[in-house]
């Protein structure tokens, strides 16, 4: 109800013979009352009716809350020189990592059981490999600092707010630079570069230089043969 609105239902009461409501008052507080329910009809969020899909997560609860544990203690903490450390552990949980891949300790990887990453990748620091869907990370690629991969959404016109899994690819010697936002169903074609402080939400084209929001491709990127 606006305040004028409440002003004037007060005004009508109080000033009817200095007594309690009148059957004028009570019909202006009845059609207020009215239109201020009818206006929490329409919802567009609802979270205490969100819920996570059936076999979204992939692995049981607790299996989840155990590795957020082991990245909290195990992961996060270890020294930067210790890549196989880090590899061990993502292996141990379900991920597919090649040989010679460089993850940094302060990369966060939400579900690894859903992460397959090819031979001599790197992940910087601070990135954010959101895997509620798969992200397949191919050979020879980079995810440069604080960029998020996010593999995951909600159906806003919804008002369960139902969340779903797109999946993520990265294509072998492709390299997402810092800072770059790369969203659900995206793959980044091989060999191209996303400049930093990009917003991917569409695919991008093998082999070219793109950048910006919305991104734009800028130009092709240079090749070299094997030993050139």
């Amino acid at each position: 109800m606006l305040p004028m609105a409440r002003w004037n239902a007060k005004m009508i009461v109080n000033t009817m013979n200095g007594q309690g409501e009148t059957a004028a008052s009570r019909d202006v507080l009845s059609s207020e009352c009215s239109c201020e329910s009818g206006s929490m009809a329409a919802r567009y969020q609802d979270l205490s009716k969100a819920t996570v899909p059936p076999g979204f997560r992939g692995r049981p609860a607790w299996f989840v809350q155990l590795w957020w544990l082991v990245q909290s203690l195990l992961f996060h903490p270890s020294p930067q020189v210790f890549y196989g450390w880090r590899r061990f552990l993502l292996r141990a949980f379900g991920a597919r990592i090649g040989k010679g891949v460089l993850i940094r300790p302060t990369a966060t990887i939400t579900y690894p059981w859903k992460l397959t990453i090819g031979d001599w990748s790197w992940v910087g620091d601070h990135a954010t490999l959101y895997s509620l869907g798969e992200i397949t990370i191919g050979d020879n690629a980079v995810i440069s600092q604080h960029s998020y991969l996010c593999a995951a959404s909600h159906d806003y016109s919804r008002a369960t707010f139902d969340l779903y899994a797109k999946a993520i690819r990265v294509e072998p010697e492709a390299w997402v630079a810092a800072h770059v936002f790369v969203g659900p169903g995206v793959t980044v074609g091989r060999g191209a570069v996303v400049g930093a402080c990009s917003v991917v939400l569409e695919d991008v084209p093998a082999g070219m230089i793109c950048a910006g929001h919305p991104l734009k491709v800028l130009r092709p990127r240079p090749s070299q043969m094997d030993g050139g």
